[in-house]
Parts: structure tokens; C-alpha cells; sequence
């Protein structure tokens, strides 16, 4: 009888032993995974503690990217000859060589290459209006035809010649202006034949087929000058007229003008009514519209009217 519970008592203590042993390996199993993970983990920290002190946590600045065109906008509220159209981008248009601009009277087309270089957000404005439809079946309200002024004035959807697209830029492509001269009017009296021009002292030359934007709403108003002309006014050269296009103008110019409601005598007698109004881009490169010398830039203000005239369209 005490043989078996000697015999028992050993195998109680071997359990206990196989017990201890397997509880030692799992305590040092344990502790070999803590050494793994602690060193990885003191790896990882002087890592990022590394990288931070070097400055990669830190915020990214924000790339800022110039604009190549800056549109003002005009006052809705104050104008309401105004129009909302929107506005183009201000990067990603082509700054160099030209677009064709075809303009669709009922007499014929009139065609234009803009200038790109000279002009590019001048030539952007106009593609962006025409792709949207906003010359079409729109009326040209200005013929001026005196004084040296020979001009088609288009581009304000009201009429009025206060209004247009409700934006504006700053003049980028201004004429190059004439040194003062002395040298008398061409007018008929002997008065005048006597006197030096009055705008000789800012007198800018505009040869016949040039393609300005108008200022101050230069947004979508542009003028065509149709003969040589020599004014007081500097518009933003954009281009110029090609082929016989000049000669649609100049037949529209024939037809007369009335005073409209303002009593200048610039309102066409018959409708200058522009059907459609397109811009697609030149593969091949072109000649700048015209000869321009380099001027501050000045913003864009209050809107201007054409100049008032008392003779006939020539």
C-alpha cells in the first residue's frame, strides 16, 4: 500500500515538473517577443523622430501658379447694360501665334487673325464669348466717322454702348502713341486750317483693318477701324483684318448713321446685326496685329461712350 501512494506521489511531481517547465519556455518565449517588438518599435521612433526633426512632418507651402490673365469684375448691380457671362480662365490659354476670328454679317464675313503674343488674354476673351454663343444675333451699336475716328463699334449685347460682359483686364497691348505735332487739322474752315489738331499732343494712330478692344469694357466690346484713323482714345490692339473683309465694314459705313439715344449721331441707319461670331486657332504663325510701344498698364473703370460726331459716314 505505501508502494503505490510513493508511486503516486512521483507522478504528481512529474506533473508539476512537465508543468513548470512548459510555463519557464512560454515566460521565455514571451519575453524573446518583447525584446523583438521593443527593439523594433525604439527603431520605428528614432525614425520618425529623425524624420521629423528634418522637417517631413511639416506643412507642403501651396505651389501658387501666376495667372496669365486677371479678370475684374464689373458691377452688375450698378450697370444693368451689363451681361453675366462668366468669366474665361486665368491660365492655360495659347500666348503665342494666332486665332482666326470670323465674323458673319448679312453683307459678308469679315476676318481677323488675333494676336496671341501681344494679346493673348485679349484673344482668350473673344474665344471664350464666341464658343459661347454670346455675339450671335447681336447688334454692332457704333459707327464713328469723324474727327479722325473711322470705327465699327460691337460687342454689347444691349445696344447701349455701356454694356457687355460684366469683366474687364488690364490694357496689355496699347498703341504706340504719335510725338506732338503742329501741323494743321485737315478740316475745310480757315479757322481750323490755322489751328493745330486738338489731340495732337495724344494723337494715336490706327491703320485702316485694325481690331481693338474697347477700354474699360474691354470684356467683350471691340471696334473695327475701317480707314486710317488718329485719335485720343488708346484701345488694346488685338488684331488685325485680313482679306476683303475691310471692304464689308466699309459698305456698312456707306449705309449712314442716326443720333441715338444718347444725340451722338453714331447709331447705324440700318442694323449691323452680327449672325454668328467664331474663333478657332491658326496652325500657321502670323505677323503681330500692329506696331505697339510698351506702356504701364492701366485698370479698367468707368464705362466710356463713342465720341459724338456731326457729319455723314463716309
Amino acid at each position: 500500500m505505501a508502494s503505490s501512494n510513493t508511486r503516486q506521489r512521483k507522478l504528481a511531481r512529474a506533473k508539476v515538473d512537465r508543468q513548470m517547465v512548459r510555463r519557464a519556455d512560454q515566460e521565455r518565449r514571451s519575453r524573446q517577443l518583447k525584446a523583438v517588438f521593443g527593439g523594433v518599435f525604439a527603431l520605428v521612433l528614432v525614425g520618425v523622430l529623425g524624420a521629423w526633426s528634418l522637417g517631413a512632418f511639416d506643412a507642403k507651402p501651396t505651389e501658387t501658379v501666376a495667372e496669365t490673365c486677371a479678370w475684374s469684375p464689373l458691377d452688375l448691380a450698378g450697370n444693368p447694360s451689363l451681361k453675366d457671362a462668366g468669366k474665361p480662365a486665368t491660365n492655360g490659354m495659347p500666348t503665342s501665334g494666332t486665332s482666326a476670328m470670323t465674323i458673319a454679317f448679312a453683307g459678308g464675313n469679315v476676318v481677323a487673325d488675333l494676336d496671341r503674343t501681344a494679346s493673348p488674354c485679349g484673344a482668350a476673351s473673344l474665344k471664350y464669348l464666341a464658343d459661347s454663343g454670346f455675339y450671335n444675333d447681336t447688334k454692332c451699336h457704333a459707327l464713328t466717322h469723324a474727327e479722325g475716328d473711322f470705327a465699327l463699334a460691337c460687342g454689347d449685347p444691349s445696344g447701349t454702348g455701356n454694356g457687355g460682359a460684366a469683366y474687364s483686364w488690364w490694357m496689355e497691348n496699347p498703341p504706340a502713341v504719335e510725338a506732338p505735332s503742329a501741323a494743321p487739322s485737315t478740316t475745310s474752315s480757315a479757322a481750323a486750317d490755322a489751328s493745330p489738331s486738338p489731340a495732337a499732343a495724344t494723337a494715336v494712330r490706327y491703320p485702316a483693318g485694325t481690331v481693338a478692344m474697347t477700354p474699360n469694357l474691354n470684356g467683350s466690346q471691340f471696334v473695327i477701324f475701317y480707314q486710317d484713323s488718329t485719335t485720343e482714345t488708346a484701345y488694346s490692339i488685338v488684331g488685325k483684318v485680313t482679306g476683303a473683309g475691310l471692304d464689308v465694314i466699309k459698305k456698312i459705313a456707306q449705309a449712314g448713321t442716326t443720333a441715338n439715344e444718347a444725340g451722338e449721331d453714331v447709331k447705324p441707319k440700318q442694323d449691323v446685326v452680327i449672325k454668328t461670331l467664331t474663333v478657332v486657332d491658326n496652325t500657321t504663325p502670323a505677323s503681330p496685329a500692329s506696331p505697339s510701344a510698351p506702356a504701364s498698364p492701366a485698370p479698367s473703370g468707368a464705362a466710356t461712350s463713342p465720341k459724338p460726331s456731326a457729319s455723314t459716314a463716309s
